[in-house]
């Protein structure tokens, strides 16, 4: 995401360690920005994520093109070690030995979690009441699917809330700029995605909350983890509705304990007008086509406009 030419002039001066995601150092590579044939050192890191995000191909492109496996040091780290991962470490490392770090509790102790049973329709006023009621001034929200996370933060800075949001279209400059916002507490909320959201850690963050359940039970435990770091306390919220709600027994086997359920008042859900209908969130357009399209348009039937014609279609002369 960083410029492009910016990173290539870098290589200039010559490089000791390179760091990147696999697609930036093919191009270079094809480019012949660098070369691989003198490197001694391998680090693949989450490489069970490579696969979940389709970098595999890629990621074996550049295997090939390393020196043999005897010649090099090779490292990787996984956080699950699945028959695919492992069939990926025998086939380019010599003799890898398995080390495991030694497991403790999933989840951190300072995290007090809970769980809403909600209709998808009443998720969105029950956040606000949530967000209201706790004065919560850094929180994370997370959510399965962008065009949800749009419609999400655009609806939390029409209340008043200063959001931003982390997608998979927000480009490298406007990503930084809004974390810095964030951290900074400019932005009160960050609404994200899994994947846009990988490898952000920020401390300070009071609430998390799982505006949708994740469908993998792992995701479950590294949302809530952004929160209560290095010793600190924190509030974990899911809303479990009628869409996203079967993985939640996943995610109870996976973390050995029930999350517990809290009960929705009728008062709840009455959070009023928007404070700020012409609000927008960082990151997003103020409209967007996603929004368009959802607008009833104006006058006629649906699917229609007021110049359209009835009647059914004029035959055909011979």
């Amino acid at each position: 995401g960083v410029d492009y030419e910016k990173q290539r002039l870098g290589f200039e001066k010559g490089v000791d360690i390179l760091i990147g995601t696999p697609g930036r150092l093919i191009d270079y590579l094809k480019k012949r920005v660098y070369s691989l044939s003198k490197a001694d050192m391998l680090i693949i890191d989450e490489a069970d994520r490579m696969f979940d995000l389709g970098f595999i191909n890629d990621l074996r492109f550049m295997l090939h093109r390393l020196p043999k496996y005897d010649e090099r040091q090779s490292l990787m780290f996984s956080a699950t070690l699945s028959h695919r991962v492992l069939e990926l470490a025998y086939e380019h490392m010599n003799e890898p030995e398995k080390l495991r770090a030694e497991e403790g509790e999933l989840t951190a102790s300072g995290i007090t979690e809970s769980m809403y049973h909600t209709s998808m329709d009443d998720k969105f006023p029950l956040l606000v009441h949530l967000l209201r009621e706790s004065d919560v001034k850094r929180g994370m929200i997370f959510i399965n699917e962008k065009r949800t996370g749009e419609k999400v933060a655009r609806n939390l800075a029409r209340y008043g809330f200063s959001v931003g949001i982390l997608s998979g279209d927000v480009r490298q400059q406007k990503r930084t700029r809004i974390l810095e916002d964030f951290t900074n507490g400019k932005l009160q909320l960050l609404v994200a995605t899994d994947v846009a959201s990988r490898g952000l850690h920020i401390d300070g963050v009071s609430h998390v909350f799982n505006y949708d359940l994740p469908e993998d039970a792992e995701n479950y435990v590294h949302r809530i983890g952004r929160t209560a770091r290095a010793g600190a306390k924190g509030i974990a919220i899911s809303f479990s509705c009628e869409r996203f709600c079967f993985g939640l027994p996943d995610i109870e086997t996976y973390i050995s304990r029930q999350v517990p359920l809290c009960h929705i008042e009728h008062e709840m859900l009455q959070i009023g007008k928007p404070t700020h209908p012409e609000a927008t969130a960082e990151g997003l357009k103020k409209e967007d086509k996603a929004e368009q399209h959802d607008r009833p348009k104006a006058g006629g039937k649906p699917g229609g406009n007021r110049n359209s014609r009835g009647g059914p279609r004029p035959r055909r002369s011979k």
